[in-house]
């Protein structure tokens, strides 16, 4: 009798932030998200996930970027950092190559009249307090310019920081890239280097960025060379994962058998995927003809796109590091963002609020299943009456 009450109660045992190898510490940083707007991509799902259900071949993407503040414990002062900045207010002026898309009109931008440098100013922040912005990415020769902003716009104290491997040629200099001269003229950057750190968490390399277990930055490869996510901690004990680019849609992420263990779906929502979802693309041991079983579903809804075009420029080793996130998604006390998850858009409390009480709020188990709800915008599993 006892070793089944002890198989029980081991059963019933949530994953804590411990199993993720992450130490102990009472610093924690302050963390507030802008939304800069909506990226419209025309027929670009595919290049993200896999299926794409008829009806659903174009996306609609919310850019975040992330205020990070820090308080030193001895001297009282305090450090602002950006965690990305969402797409520039004039897309149209990015270089060439990218710029001439969104002036054909396959990419447009809708949302907030203003960029996160406006919004900041506007909420009583100073460009002259953020001692640097971190860009989970890059963008050299590739499409994807919805993290970095305008750094022309900071000024010159602020740094750049990004990941390993980054490509930094600018145009015109290189007439492919898709980066300006500008977005680096007279900042200082700082490349990380993870070879001069020993810590690892959920099989990811981790830097310490204040030495104070405070705020880390986290090597997850795959989508660019160089891309990178960030884990801050809120709460001595509670966490938020910035996962950057990690993936692009919740049903990347989930479901997965230890989510669904610390954060079981809502009957109401298993209820509406089982007569939305469609069963001709998603399959489940459980699922009968058109009543899909969302709580036996093994593994995630979507898969990264391995297409010739897919913004993953090594989508092998992108689903490697999706994989290593998830565990933290699973985790009670680690709330994962992305940059461009449109399903938790109505949640989240923007600024000026911050994000740190989510723990006690409730809002992990508010958003997690969001992206099944088929009212919410991000739902797409569902052959569509527009296919």
């Amino acid at each position: 009798m006892l070793l089944v009450s002890l198989l029980l109660l081991a059963a019933q045992t949530h994953a804590s932030y411990h199993d993720l190898g992450i130490p102990t510490s009472s610093a924690t940083v302050d963390v507030r998200v802008f939304n800069v707007g909506f990226n419209h991509l025309t027929n670009a799902t595919h290049t993200f996930a896999t299926p794409v259900v008829p009806g659903h071949e174009s996306v609609v993407f919310p850019m975040y970027s992330f205020l990070i503040e820090h308080k030193a414990a001895r001297s009282g002062e305090t450090t602002r950092l950006m965690f990305d900045l969402g797409i520039r207010k004039d897309p149209e002026n990015l270089a060439p190559g990218i710029g001439a898309f969104y002036a054909s009109g396959l990419a447009f931008v809708t949302g907030e009249d203003k960029d996160i440098t406006e919004q900041l100013e506007d909420g009583g922040i100073p460009l002259s307090s953020i001692d640097a912005v971190i860009w989970s990415r890059m963008f050299w020769n590739n499409a994807h310019t919805d993290h970095i902003g305008d750094m022309s716009k900071f000024p010159n104290s602020t740094g750049i920081v990004y990941g390993p491997g980054t490509n930094t040629a600018t145009f015109p200099s290189d007439p492919n890239s898709t980066l300006l001269e500008s977005d680096f003229a007279g900042h200082n950057t700082t490349e990380l280097d993870y070879s001069k750190s020993k810590l690892v968490f959920s099989g990811l390399p981790a830097i310490d960025y204040f030495g104070d277990g405070s705020f880390y930055l986290l090597n997850t490869p795959g989508h660019l060379a160089g891309h990178i996510s960030a884990l801050a901690r809120v709460t001595p004990t509670s966490f938020i994962s910035l996962g950057g680019d990690t993936f692009h849609h919740a049903g990347q992420a989930r479901p997965q058998p230890n989510l669904q263990k610390a954060f079981p779906c809502p009957h109401h929502l298993l209820e509406a995927a089982r007569t939305h979802v469609s069963t001709s693309f998603f399959w489940s041991p459980e699922t009968k003809p058109e009543a899909f079983d969302l709580a036996s579903r093994p593994q995630q809804m979507l898969a990264i796109s391995d297409l010739p075009d897919s913004f993953y420029a090594d989508p092998a080793a992108a689903a490697v590091s999706l994989q290593k996130v998830v565990n933290f998604d699973a985790d009670e006390d680690v709330l994962v963002l992305v940059a461009h998850d449109a399903s938790v858009v109505g949640s989240l409390p923007f600024f000026p609020k911050s994000l740190n009480g989510w723990k006690d709020q409730g809002l992990k188990q508010s958003m997690v299943w969001s992206f099944i709800d088929p009212e919410n915008a991000a739902f797409l599993f569902n052959v569509s009456a527009a296919a």
